[in-house]
């Protein structure tokens, strides 16, 4: 007899930080291995077509707390840019409604939400928290030697330059004298399981580790888990940024790799790879927890990230000034036994950030606030008829290190559109390329599809009361801003 799904679940929220979609096993990449996050997938649903609502860190990180755009819960940028507002103080965010509702929230690892806040604010809920900060002090304590960002040789040099230090931290390395149940992944996961342990139920627990965001201070044997040699380019990499934005040969040029080749960049990726799969067997580590607590049945787990990563895609570094599906489109995996048939691959549109706000909510039997811009995604499993079935999927970005810079984009199945106010627009054809390298926002051939693309953008500006809208309007965006 089938053992009827629990009410109210136990929530494990695992948040990464820059994990590209392609760069998962169960996403079709032909070296990571991901033994456990397949697994994860085999088991419940993964989601091939989740898209971040916008491409950075902190606003990404308010909008899944606050189940909203950016621009409405006006966290635009990173705190260390110009623009350091944090977030509205009365906005709800979903976590602090569950505690209300009875919940044990822990939170373990990066916060990255604003300076001024910690987890354990009010406007958050959370009875725990572990500071990813506190694992440095913990690698003192047993006498490990300090994570090396900056190699020794540059940090001696007289004539280091910043450009340079930048450059060697973001390429990463070994992190010598660690083993890998040393790293600040497996101390992190211990954190989880720790709280798993310990909590009451129902509880809610987010992981939130840095990696694999660059740079990838990886020990061994993940180090040189992936050879170099194997590594094939991007189909992207030799992208010669024709009728592109200038900000993006300028993000080359700032980052000094405007000249590197694929033998400088396969290096990088191995050891993003490398991070990859040390992660993944920490996820693993934390589903046999579960297991061993007989508590996998009673509870939903998600892996999912803020955004992706370029990791020479491109030719470029991180994730700015762009809306490449390298950075924009994401993992998002969800488990709950009874509820989530498994082996279910969804295709559906969703901005994952948003929707999970809702769908945590939801989950809990939490009524979501009328600011939540979401929708259900447990609807998809189990009333399929109400959801509300959408064609396309749209992202903003305000701009982050070369100052404000603000995008807006709409992709469909075959067509991506990207409204650059400060410079050109971009189209792609994404089923004649997919690696998105021709810009044909000026083909006469596209105009058709370019006006189409414009009017669905401009009526998500006006039904978001996204404060570019009235601009857009004045400028006529659905006939054409930009020839």
């Amino acid at each position: 007899m089938a053992r009827a799904p629990v009410t109210r679940p136990n929530v494990l929220l695992i948040h990464s930080d820059q994990h590209r979609f392609d760069c998962l096993g169960v996403n079709g990449h032909p070296l990571v291995q991901t033994p456990n996050l397949d697994r994860l997938a085999a088991e419940g649903a993964n989601f091939t077509h989740a898209f971040t609502p916008n491409p950075l860190c902190t606003p990404a990180r308010n909008s899944l707390l606050f189940g909203q755009w950016s621009f409405q819960h006006g966290v635009l940028a990173n705190p260390e840019t110009e623009f350091r507002r944090g977030p509205q103080p009365d906005a709800r965010s979903f976590s602090s409604l569950l505690a209300e509702a009875g919940w044990d929230l822990g939170y373990v690892g990066k916060w990255h939400v604003s300076r001024e806040s910690t987890p354990l604010d009010t406007q958050f809920g959370f009875r725990s928290y572990v500071s990813e900060d506190e694992y440095h002090a913990w690698r003192s304590e047993q006498n490990l030697p300090d994570q090396a960002f900056i190699p020794d040789q540059l940090r001696d040099d007289p004539n280091t330059t910043a450009s340079k230090v930048f450059l060697a931290i973001f390429q990463g390395r070994t992190d010598a004298g660690i083993t890998a149940q040393q790293s600040r992944l497996a101390w992190g996961a211990d954190q989880v399981i720790d709280f798993i342990e310990h909590a009451h139920s129902p509880f809610f627990v987010r992981w939130d580790p840095s990696e694999p965001h660059l740079p990838n201070l990886v020990p061994e044997p993940y180090a040189s888990m992936y050879s170099p040699a194997q590594i094939e380019p991007w189909p992207s990499f030799g992208d010669p940024l024709e009728a592109k934005p200038y900000a993006q040969a300028q993000q080359r040029r700032t980052w000094n790799v405007e000249s590197c080749t694929w033998d400088d960049w396969a290096p990088v990726v191995g050891r993003y790879l490398g991070d990859i799969s040390l992660l993944d067997a920490q996820v693993g580590r934390l589903l046999d927890a579960l297991d061993q607590a007989e508590l996998a049945d009673d509870t939903l787990v998600v892996y999912t990230t803020d955004h992706g990563d370029m990791c020479g895609s491109h030719g470029m570094w991180d994730k700015h000034f762009v809306m490449y599906d390298d950075v924009v489109r994401v993992p998002l995996i969800m488990r709950w036994p009874g509820r989530i048939p498994a082996g279910t691959v969804c295709d559906a549109f969703v901005s994952h950030a948003i929707y999970l706000a809702f769908t945590f909510c939801s989950a809990a039997g939490v009524d979501p606030p009328d600011a939540f811009a979401g929708a259900d995604l447990l609807d998809l499993f189990g009333n399929p008829e109400s959801w509300p079935e959408r064609p396309d999927i749209l992202s903003a970005y305000h701009g982050n290190q070369f100052g404000l810079y603000s995008q807006r984009m709409v992709r469909d199945r075959r067509w991506k559109y990207v409204w650059n106010l400060t410079a050109e627009d971009e189209l792609y054809d994404l089923a004649a390329d997919p690696a998105e390298v021709t810009n044909r926002a000026t083909d006469p051939e596209c105009a058709a599809e370019i006006q189409r693309l414009r009017q669905r953008l401009l009526a998500w500006l006006n039904a978001t009361q996204d404060p570019l809208a009235t601009w857009a309007g004045n400028v006529q965006l659905g006939e054409g801003l930009k020839t």
